[in-house]
């Protein structure tokens, strides 16, 4: 390869300059003194000094244990100080942050330690007894055991220490680092729901940090004087990175902490405070429309509301826009590629309903649906708003095109620099795309992904069902609802003892568990013997409007 200037400089400096760290203490520089994080539980608020400060003491105390390059700590936190701290102290290392889902069934975290191995694993005392569960079911031992929010230490088991003692005789000088950063250093692993029981860990480096916190700025757009609550756990993609720590500590704003939703607190929290941006679900909208009509708050320092992770309705907008903002805000995308397509206020609410058109750095395209092949990147379905198609995505600054440790299904989703979302979709000659379902039957509850293989598993294993098919239904809070239909192979199985095995299942987390039951003689099946979840969706459709769902 072949250029007209030396490009040795610019690449040694782009490569070892361009990251995520360097972004954040830029603005420990410049704007020291200015406000970085706020937890209104506390009423504590930490400088860009202060957060920087803390930071290192955390990465010191890992150097100590050492923690090193491409070492992983992974915590299981809600949204709070110290999942910041997690999130930043690994990369002053080369190491590698991995939060994980905090509602996670024992056997599930299990299986994310077991992946990832991490040398030091930190979570929140409220869940101290699942994770006792989780690390007696392990085969890797992480060596090091902290407990966030533990005010005693004697409550903790033998080896884990709280998060404060850890810390506490730490130097809040920078940590030594003795290799240089690489823009491709993996910094952050998310974990996403896989079609089967094993979740799926997402690696994202420093390119696609930096740029998809550019990809905020600019949509927004984020500026430092923006103060931004993030009212989704910060664990998922759309946490960390709209809005979230991610992209407003590299602005240069300030993170108001939301630990738990609330529409009370949500919307005191954003008059009290001043919250420019508030980010959030449909579902979660609805709730603070609500909550806004019979109990008014000042909204008027906000700037607009970003929602993320299913379709906005044209009803739902219209109504958000009267009560809550007329700057209203949708994304769509994936834990793989974050957001990719965009709909702005001058979209909306005329394109309501459609997930919009692709960002100004993506590629998104709907292709032909084949039964034996991936259709290639140029086989696109009509622009008509008719033919249906698989959306794919090419988002080389958001995505590293991988998943880690799992060649299977990196070879599966993503192909010829595009990853095969099995999103199913239309879209029209403006490109405005609009998801009409999915080829692998995910439900999606209250932001949550649930895959129905992994229920049916679980439900499958208990001695009175012969069979079972998952299928989400309509929810006014959560979208979709789970609903399982069995059938029963001891006609005594009620849904209320399928309720509490659920429950108690180390391999199902709550929000995975079926809200509804219908027991019925048979499923249909394809003649080639593949169960059509399209078919159960038709029926539970049916059976809710007839009121024949059972509740356990």
């Amino acid at each position: 390869m072949s250029f007209t200037y030396n490009v040795s400089m610019f690449q040694q400096t782009f490569e070892s300059s361009f990251t995520y760290l360097n972004g954040f203490m830029r603005n420990v520089q410049r704007f020291a003194k200015r406000p970085a994080l706020f937890d209104p539980e506390t009423e504590k608020r930490w400088t860009y000094q202060d957060l920087n400060n803390d930071v290192n003491k955390l990465a010191n105390a890992l150097h100590e244990d050492g923690v090193h390059k491409n070492d992983v700590l992974m915590y299981q936190v809600p949204n709070c100080a110290e999942f910041v701290h997690c999130y930043l102290a690994p990369q002053k290392l080369g190491a590698i942050n991995s939060p994980i889902n905090f509602r996670l069934a024992p056997g599930e975290t299990a299986l994310a330690i077991d992946d990832s191995k991490p040398k030091v694993f930190v979570y929140a005392m409220e869940i101290r007894d699942i994770v006792q569960e989780a690390l007696a079911m392990c085969v890797h031992a992480p060596e090091v055991l902290i407990a966030v929010r533990c005010s005693d230490s004697k409550e903790l088991p033998p080896g884990h220490m709280t998060y404060e003692d850890y810390v506490r005789d730490q130097t809040e000088t920078e940590p030594v680092r003795g290799d240089l950063p690489h823009i491709y250093d993996e910094t952050t692993r998310l974990y996403t729901s896989g079609t089967t029981s094993k979740p799926k860990g997402v690696p994202l480096n420093n390119i696609n940090e930096v740029l998809s916190a550019h990809d905020v700025m600019m949509h927004f757009p984020l500026t430092p004087m923006d103060r931004t609550m993030n009212m989704t756990p910060w664990f998922h993609r759309g946490g960390l990175h709209s809005g979230g720590p991610c992209p407003t500590l590299y602005a240069g704003g300030e993170v108001i902490i939301l630990r738990e939703f609330s529409p009370k607190r949500c919307l005191s929290y954003a008059e009290k405070y001043e919250v420019t941006f508030l980010i959030g679900v449909p579902a979660i909208l609805s709730l603070l429309a609500q909550r806004q009509e019979r109990h008014p708050s000042d909204l008027s320092q906000l700037k607009g509301i970003v929602t993320m992770g299913s379709p906005l309705e044209k009803a739902a907008c219209e109504h958000f826009h009267k009560v809550l903002t007329p700057n209203i805000f949708n994304g769509y995308g994936t834990t793989e590629t974050f957001w990719n397509t965009f709909l702005r206020p001058y979209d909306l609410p005329r394109m309501a309903g459609s997930a919009g058109r692709s960002c100004t750095d993506d590629d998104v395209r709907v292709v032909k649906v084949y039964e034996d092949r991936k259709a290639e990147p140029h086989e696109l379905v009509s622009m008509d708003g008719q033919e249906i198609g698989e959306v794919i995505l090419r988002s080389p600054s958001k995505s590293s095109y991988n998943y880690y440790n799992n060649p299977e299904e990196t070879e599966r989703k993503f192909y010829k620099g595009f990853m095969y979302t099995g999103d199913l979709a239309t879209w029209d000659e403006d490109q405005f795309i609009t998801i009409v379902g999915r080829k692998d039957d995910m439900i999606v509850s209250a932001g949550e992904n649930i895959y129905p293989s992994q229920v049916e598993q679980v439900l499958n294993q208990h001695p009175k069902v012969a069979e079972s098919a998952v299928v989400g239904v309509m929810d006014r809070i959560r979208e979709q609802a789970v609903t399982a239909y069995i059938v029963p192979a001891d006609n005594s199985v009620t849904a209320a003892e399928l309720g509490i095995y659920c429950m108690e299942h180390p391999m199902l987390s709550i929000y995975k568990c079926p809200r509804y039951y219908r027991f019925v003689t048979e499923l249909p099946y394809t003649a080639t013997g593949k169960l059509m979840h399209y078919r159960v969706s038709q029926m539970a459709a049916e059976d809710q409007a007839a009121n024949k769902l059972e509740r356990p």
